[in-house]
């Protein structure tokens, strides 16, 4: 995939996760319940986390190394997800907004730096950004649409 289809891909499906959550109000956002227990607030958090893990681990994937598996760190990916939103659960619907647009805003800027050589053909690279990026923000754009369709019913 060459770096302008990626960006394009990523920021389209970055729009459809702020669509999935356009109009709803604060008390929508902050309803448990959305994804499993989750909220929607609770399901940004965790988008941005693993924003922040793609920060981690493209760069060690870039110079060939390996990422420590969650298995091995931290029990696995649920218990990852568990207490990565444990760290989170304190924090306001406006700092939970103002991280997930400042991590989205440094992937992208990381990107930028990125040689186009790693955009050439399909590596490990963009394996890794294709699932905690943009894969997962359609993943979880579908949910809340589906929720959110429920939800009316």
């Amino acid at each position: 995939m060459k770096r302008g289809r990626l960006y394009e891909r990523l920021e389209s499906r970055w729009r459809e996760l702020h669509d999935a959550i356009q109009g709803l109000s604060d008390d929508a956002l902050l309803e448990a319940g959305a994804v499993g227990q989750w909220s929607i607030r609770d399901v940004l958090a965790h988008v941005t986390t693993w924003d922040e893990e793609a920060l981690k681990a493209l760069p060690v994937i870039l110079e060939g190394g390996r990422v420590p598996r969650y298995s091995t760190l931290y029990g696995g990916i649920d218990a990852f997800n568990a207490q990565a939103q444990g760290r989170k659960m304190g924090l306001s619907l406006e700092q939970v907004f103002a991280e997930l647009e400042g991590t989205h805003q440094r992937l992208l800027s990381y990107l930028k730096g990125v040689q186009d050589a790693a955009f050439n053909r399909e590596n490990r690279f963009l394996r890794r950004l294709r699932q905690d990026t943009y894969g997962h923000y359609r993943e979880h754009a579908g949910q809340i649409r589906a929720w959110r369709e429920k939800r009316c019913a």
